[in-house]
């Protein structure tokens, strides 16, 4: 796990009012499960939606996810927040993340340009989970 990263994509793609509390927990053994259920259900309570944009045509082609976010000046490393344990707070490349993540059911944040640019997918309810492009131009 790599604090700095973790505080990075927290303090840019989380609202204001839980960032504190998500970084707590997030960097706590005991607690990082708590902070990874908020990206489930709650998502919408936890990210800031002004930059995020919802994938619907990419649906789970992770390959055409990959080529998308590569078109948006992703590099090939990514680092992966996941409630996918074999890939949660690893630095993978891009392909091979998005690999053991779209699909997988549960939320997982892939961040391609630290704070700029992420690929972040909630838990799978019914039919396919929701999926977004999380770009922050700033």
């Amino acid at each position: 796990m790599d604090k700095e990263k973790e505080i990075e994509i927290v303090n840019k793609f989380f609202l204001k009012r839980i960032i504190d509390r998500v970084i707590f927990e997030l960097l706590s053994a005991k607690k990082r499960v708590e902070a990874l259920n908020r990206l489930c259900h709650d998502y919408k309570n936890t990210l800031n939606s002004d930059y995020m944009i919802e994938l619907k045509s990419l649906n789970s082609d992770y390959q055409k996810i990959a080529s998308f976010l590569k078109r948006e000046g992703a590099p090939n490393e990514c680092y992966v927040i996941s409630r996918n344990k074999a890939v949660d707070g690893k630095q993978l490349p891009l392909d091979e993340a998005l690999k053991e993540v779209v699909g997988y059911g549960m939320p997982s944040i892939v961040s391609c340009i630290e704070g700029k640019l992420a690929y972040f997918e909630a838990e799978q309810e019914i039919g396919s989970p929701p999926r977004f492009i999380v770009k922050r131009e700033e």
